[in-house]
């Protein structure tokens, strides 16, 4: 689900404010032309968010144990991905279901914030989408003709409970009881995502959102409500979708939904209440769903490269991967707040109890990882930092998506590296895939040899990942077809399916092609 948007990562500012801290103490740094206002040609990268841990390289401390991962069986490099990989791909409940007022579905922030004139790119909304609602058996048919052997989705939360909390909906779960059902009859394991963004607008008008605990405690109730209700078939759940996302851009900078602008102390202690809200979802799978479920987060990773494959370079990665984490993920995956992000914050550090982060760092049984692009190539640092950015220069090469940098090496080394910090051995790629000028020929095909170009290379490289032992055990293409992208509306494509949003018509791409290939033969090829 890609989200895109203005650039805010440390590679982007002064290389002066990576020497020191801003005086404010603030945790993370708003893009200078956009805290007020937004312009949607100022394109804000959805993956770029090294300033969402609040560090500067100047606050980085406290070295890494150095403790390798276990190692996952692995095929060689050349056999292919290991028998089993899961290979599958993803959409979410208001990008694709439409049928917003139907069924005793309940508004979300989005069904408020889409009409907010100038915040969509091209005025559209997910009122419609993809009409998967109504056309989800033809969806599940286009899933199987990949080869795919698993489909994440999300749950609308305002489907179950239109006011987030109180009373269910009869009917709520009816339309997920039916995907579900439809594809383990096609062969399909189903992925189940709580939350991914629609938060019911109740909660938001009563509570602040995300900014209250209130908030937190009625999702781990309608997380324990849809568990018990689910996982006789659904085995797998993700928690939250992109905590770094929906935080900064939705109660930060005010460019996503619910569109607030707080102070960055407020937006810190929201990031902090997502975490909580996590945990509290993980300790409501464990008691309402039935045994065997497994439960994890599902993040985009404020991704650092080493910009050369040496031992110095990695290690300044490693640290950089983990502080530029630290508010979120680090403290998921350890129960901490490590001592550079505390100090860097000042002022601006959560306030929490040590109750709230046993909650928080409640165990996972895996760990979702949305990989797109780098967020900073780092190289070690002799001022006591650790590490360093780089400025990312303006000729680096990039998709349709003017944020997508095409660095195919993110994905071995992202995965690798955290198996490392956090000592995972389950990490599946939640979301990776690219937009494309997909071009509809006149007779009718969309050649998207881009998009070919960029899931060879990312494949190729997690196949480097996994014949190396890194515990990747599978991955989900964003995204099944073109959908409802978030602030650019209608207008960027990230599907396998190009879909007509007038007639609804669903076409595979030449990329549909190429993925059914790499399922069949387990392999990226080259």
């Amino acid at each position: 689900m890609s989200r895109p948007g203005r650039r805010n990562s440390a590679s982007d500012l002064p290389q002066s404010s990576l020497l020191k801290p801003p005086a404010t103490g603030h945790c993370a740094a708003a893009p200078a032309s956009s805290r007020g206002q937004h312009h949607m040609s100022d394109k804000v990268s959805r993956r770029q968010f090294a300033a969402l841990a609040g560090l500067s390289a100047a606050a980085i401390a406290n070295p890494l144990d150095g403790a390798d991962a276990k190692p996952a069986a692995a095929a060689s490099r050349d056999s292919g991905f290991p028998e089993g990989f899961l290979w599958g791909t993803a959409t979410s409940s208001y990008q694709v279901e439409g049928a917003v007022n139907e069924g005793g579905r309940g508004a979300s922030i989005w069904d408020r914030f889409v009409r907010i004139p100038g915040k969509i790119e091209d005025g559209s909304t997910g009122d419609r989408a993809n009409e998967h609602y109504h056309r989800y058996k033809e969806d599940i048919a286009l899933i199987k003709e990949l080869g795919c052997k698993a489909y994440r989705f999300s749950i609308a939360w305002p489907r179950v409970f239109p006011d987030g909390d109180g009373k269910p909906n009869p009917g709520g779960l009816d339309f997920y009881n039916r995907l579900v059902d439809e594809l383990l009859k096609n062969g399909i394991e189903p992925w189940m995502t709580l939350y991914h963004w629609d938060l019911p607008q109740s909660l938001q008008d009563r509570f602040g959102g995300w900014r209250s605990t209130e908030t937190c405690k009625i999702f781990g109730d309608y997380a324990a409500y849809v568990a018990e209700r689910l996982t006789d078939r659904v085995k797998n759940v993700f928690t939250l979708n992109e905590s770094g996302r929906f935080v900064q851009f939705g109660y930060g900078l005010g460019i996503d939904a619910p569109g607030v602008t707080l102070p960055q102390g407020e937006v810190n202690q929201v990031r902090h209440n997502s975490a909580l809200a996590h945990g509290l979802a993980v300790q409501a799978v464990r008691a309402h769903g039935r045994r065997g479920t497994r439960v994890g987060p599902a993040e985009n990773i404020d991704v650092c490269v080493p910009a050369i494959d040496t031992p110095e370079h990695v290690r300044a990665a490693e640290i950089a991967l983990r502080e530029m984490n630290a508010g979120y993920l680090n403290v998921i995956m350890t129960g901490s707040y490590t001592e550079a992000f505390l100090k860097y914050a000042g002022a601006n550090a959560p306030k929490y109890t040590d109750a709230e982060l046993k909650i928080i760092s409640s165990p996972v049984d895996f760990l979702g990882l949305n990989i797109y692009a780098p967020q900073n190539y780092v190289v070690p640092s002799d001022q006591g930092a650790g590490f360093m950015p780089l400025p990312i220069p303006k000729s680096f090469p990039h998709m349709n998506s003017d944020w997508l940098r095409v660095a195919p090496e993110t994905i071995y080394w992202v995965p690798k590296l955290a198996a490392k910090i956090w000592k995972t051995d389950a990490i599946y790629i939640s979301e990776n895939g690219t937009s494309g000028d997909d071009v509809v020929t006149p007779d009718g095909k969309i050649y998207d040899t881009d998009r070919i170009m960029y899931l060879r290379n990312y494949l190729a490289q997690l196949q480097r990942a996994t014949a190396e032992g890194v515990p990747v055990r599978g991955y989900f293409l964003w995204s099944l077809m073109d959908n409802f992208e978030w602030v650019f509306g209608l207008s960027k494509r990230f599907g396998l399916y190009h879909v007509n949003f007038d007639t609804q018509v669903r076409t595979p791409k030449l990329s549909a092609s190429y993925y059914r290939n790499v399922i069949a033969r387990n392999a990226a090829g080259v």
